[in-house]
């Protein structure tokens, strides 16, 4: 890890540093996915087929696709029973906590005789992208499909990519079942996301994608917005632990630490007021990597994207984490619920030494899809709200247009727009002939 002073210059190299990072800064990929975009939407099943021999080396066809119940059953038989117990213990309190996101729909009805509402209805059909191989993730599968559930969505499907053989990881199978997935089809890669936006012969086309990917997953899914809504572009994991000398080390070096493994583009930061913790964070780092079974991902992540930042104040510490605004942000300090009322960028806010990162990716209940490289500034973590879909109700009488017919007819006649106007004054020109 890199260990610098904060000053305004190093705070805006670092910034251009972790924009790199960005899938937007990945051009050169682009045409490859486009290709394969376009194949899908004019050759459908064919082009799907063809794409999952070619990269995942399996061979795929109209009647092996669709992963069968008995596949799941056999995939639950083979995980350790205390594992599928804590993923369900997991899903209880993802469940729960979503809950308390749903909105209902609403009406205000005035005296005058107007009513004004605002319906909200569950989008028809969520998809859901489930990486595969060593990428093999569940508790991002209970993380996608319970808000959708809990949304009401009436079908969400999944796709993954099968090993050579057919297979499909079993603890992602578990995972489906206990979130409750309708179906699960074997695609993987930016085929998959082009499958699910536009629909092949055997997979459907949903309404919202969702869920994390290599980069052709992340570039496919910029491609698709605007035929079909995503969750987002996400980048490279990322965390920023804000400490001061009150901090356990040993628990901060572990936190980074467990950011970084997941990826050498991942990005680790400490952010301190004390050169101490500093120094013994950097001690700590060095002791556990040997232990550590992703070490070599780890170590090219600290190389590139590990920083220690020390800060003269901790508004200065607190200044500089808005402007980064991580993905995860850990508070450790002496009154972390006093700083946290400081910090307006992060997508997740850990607060106390014993509040630590994984808490958050696998058990507590909020979500870990979350906004990555600085768009925690107008992003949010996926939640309910983004598998409903709102519509907007008018309704006046006759009484209520008459007191306000003259002023819509002026707002329209101001945008030169007569027709408007027209279609207000047809509703009084019997009163008006009178």
């Amino acid at each position: 890890m890199r260990k610098v002073k904060l000053t305004e210059e190093s705070r805006k190299g670092l910034l251009q540093e972790l924009i790199k990072r960005s899938p937007g800064h990945y051009d050169t990929y682009e045409e490859i996915v486009s290709d394969i975009i376009q194949r899908i939407r004019e050759e459908k099943d064919a082009a799907l087929f063809s794409y999952t021999k070619e990269f995942d080396h399996c061979d795929v066809n109209v009647s092996n696709i669709l992963v069968t119940e008995e596949e799941i059953d056999s995939a639950v038989d083979m995980l350790e029973p205390g594992f599928v117990a804590v993923m369900k213990k997991a899903a209880d309190n993802i469940r729960a906590f979503h809950e308390k996101q749903v909105r209902n729909t609403w009406m205000d009805i005035r005296e005058d005789g107007s009513i004004l509402g605002q319906r909200i209805l569950p989008i028809g059909r969520a998809g859901v992208y489930v990486p595969g191989g060593k990428a093999a993730y569940p508790s991002s599968v209970l993380m996608n499909v319970i808000p959708a559930r809990v949304a009401g969505v009436a079908e969400i499907i999944m796709t993954t990519p099968p090993g050579a053989d057919g297979s499909i990881n079993p603890a992602t199978l578990a995972a489906a079942r206990i979130a409750g997935v309708d179906k699960i089809y074997r695609a993987g890669g930016a085929q998959a996301i082009a499958a699910m936006a536009f629909g092949t012969e055997s997979i459907p086309k949903a309404d919202k994608i969702t869920g994390p990917g290599n980069i052709f997953v992340a570039l496919a899914k910029k491609a698709v917005y605007g035929h079909v809504s995503i969750d987002s572009v996400a980048g490279p994991s990322e965390i920023l632990v804000l400490a001061d000398e009150t901090a356990n080390p040993r628990y901060v070096a572990a936190d980074l630490l467990s950011q970084a493994e997941h990826d050498e583009l991942a990005s680790a930061i400490l952010i301190t007021t004390s050169e101490e913790v500093a120094d013994r964070v950097e001690e700590e780092i060095r002791g556990f990597l040997p232990q550590l079974s992703r070490r070599e991902i780890i170590e090219k992540s600290l190389e590139h994207y590990g920083y220690i930042l020390l800060a003269d104040s901790l508004s200065d510490a607190v200044e500089a984490a808005n402007e980064i605004a991580s993905e995860h942000l850990e508070i450790l300090t002496r009154n972390p619920f006093e700083v946290m009322t400081k910090i307006r960028h992060a997508g997740a806010v850990f607060l106390g030494e014993h509040s630590c990162e994984p808490l958050g990716d696998y058990f507590a209940g909020p979500n870990h899809i979350l906004p990555t490289n600085g768009t925690a500034r107008f992003f949010s973590p996926l939640g309910v709200d983004d598998f409903v879909k709102k519509s907007s109700v008018i309704s006046y009488s006759e009484t209520a247009l008459s007191s306000v017919h003259k002023d819509i007819e002026l707002f329209a006649r101001q945008e030169g727009l007569t027709a408007h106007e027209n279609a207000m004054k047809v509703r009084f020109e019997a009163k008006q002939a009178d």
